[in-house]
């Protein structure tokens, strides 16, 4: 799944390499491999406070709140 992550002013484009810990509340980093440039970089955890979606929206509240009650 590809994610935007927040850097200072600028968003760039990253590949989450693990979909269970971008859904488990209670995990809050995931391996995650950054695109930039034309070489493939390394896989390197990522914040997922600063993910978000391409669109600009938020990861769901239950993906990150481990005390969220749906």
């Amino acid at each position: 799944m590809f994610l935007k992550i927040r850097h200072n002013d600028d968003a760039s484009l990253v590949e989450v390499l693990d979909l269970t810990q971008l859904f488990d509340p209670f995990a809050q980093q995931v391996m995650a491999r950054v695109h930039a440039g034309e070489e493939l970089q390394d896989p390197a955890p990522c914040a997922k406070a600063q993910l978000f979606f391409p669109s600009g929206e938020e990861l769901p509240r239950c993906w990150v709140d481990p005390h969220y009650a749906a």
